[in-house]
């Protein structure tokens, strides 16, 4: 199979997919997860050598995916002209750098034809593998990971994305190995001051940074930093990125329930003063707890929930990662890993969530039907 190339003339060979594609709901949610297609041919596997190069032009699931949701495939060949912008591996410069620029832009006018997502969680998943793969020190894929969560917040940006969640370290975490876990605190740590110190790209997309989880279990170099740095971008007002950390889905709830039971421990002692009986006052505290209260002391208030959440490198685990908030989210797997996660893979996502979108859009209002 061929299509055209941009300039008309020529014509550029297809790759056949190397295995059919199929679409599994999982029977305990209606999260939908796509166990092949356009996320497994878009994220090759093993992963090229750092930095990725263009790999030629195979992606027909991407191409044919493209065709269902009405977007020319032609311009979705242009992504295997793209590299990332790392900001340490940044080759692409002058004319080259502007042509890639113009047929990004290209694109994602193409794509803001159908439904976009309004908010995208990521779990980066792969930092270590990727650093065993290429024999290099551990913490260098995490550093790698940094690079390529930075690029992804700008393409982000760029497609009109609100909202940015990532999954940026697990309570359950603390229980590696001592060393790494230390290895982790200072890099979180450089990281966080580095934005502090160099704010070109908080500034540039008026970025608010959140961050999601129990500060009280990180050290308190980290924990300051985090602060601050919330504090720093709280008057923003655009993209909105949440860093989870160190977080849990089931710590997040039980803490919404603590929340909870001691706001109306609170409003029962103010009311009764004079007459405070304990007994009583317990059972007002923990009677009916509706959904609305768990969303009001979640730490995503106020935020959507996310319309896709991508784990790259082909784990298919949320590993309790917004349990609560991703009922209705489309779940993606693609093989990539996390330092390799490219424009290309975002768009690949995107365009499954648009295929997706109609199915998606039946749960959400046969949901508020039953409410």
């Amino acid at each position: 199979e061929k299509i055209l190339s941009s300039s008309g003339r020529g014509a550029l060979p297809l790759s056949s997919p190397s295995g059919a594609s199929g679409q599994d709901k999982d029977p305990h949610s209606s999260v939908l997860t796509t166990t092949a297609g356009c996320s497994s041919i878009c994220s090759p596997s093993p992963s090229p050598a750092y930095p990725p190069e263009s790999a030629g032009l195979s992606l027909p699931s991407c191409s044919q995916a493209a065709g269902r949701s009405g977007t020319p495939a032609v311009l979705i060949t242009i992504t295997g002209y793209m590299k990332i912008k790392k900001p340490d591996a940044m080759v692409a410069t002058g004319v080259l750098s502007s042509v890639q620029n113009f047929l990004r832009k290209c694109l994602i006018a193409v794509l803001s034809y159908g439904p976009m997502p309004n908010h995208i969680a990521f779990i980066m998943d792969g930092n270590r593998r990727y650093a065993k793969f290429r024999s290099i020190q551990q913490g260098a894929g995490h550093r790698v990971g940094f690079s390529t969560l930075i690029s992804s917040l700008l393409y982000c940006y760029e497609m009109g994305v609100k909202y940015i969640t990532v999954y940026a370290f697990s309570i359950d975490n603390f229980k590696r190995d001592p060393g790494e876990v230390e290895s982790l605190m200072q890099l979180m740590e450089e990281k966080i001051n580095g934005l502090l110190e160099n704010r070109s790209v908080i500034d540039e997309i008026n970025c608010k940074i959140n961050i999601w989880g129990d500060l009280d279990l990180l050290c308190e170099p980290v924990r300051l930093a985090a602060q601050k740095l919330m504090a720093s971008t709280a008057g923003n007002t655009g993209l909105v990125f949440s860093v989870c950390m160190p977080y849990n889905s089931t710590s997040e709830i039980v803490n919404a329930v603590n929340e909870i039971c001691a706001e109306r421990r609170e409003m029962l002692q103010r009311e009764h003063a004079g007459n405070w009986d304990g007994h009583d006052a317990n059972n007002s505290v923990h009677s009916e707890i509706s959904v609305a209260d768990l969303d009001r002391h979640m730490y995503s208030a106020g935020c959507p929930d996310p319309d896709i959440v991508i784990r790259t490198s082909g784990e298919t685990r949320l590993s309790n990662f917004l349990l609560w908030q991703t009922t209705f989210s489309h779940l993606q797997n693609p093989d990539t890993l996390w330092p390799d996660f490219s424009f290309r893979n975002l768009v690949c996502a995107i365009l499954q969530y648009q295929r997706a979108y109609p199915y998606l859009e039946q749960n959400r209002k046969l949901a508020k039907k039953q409410l």
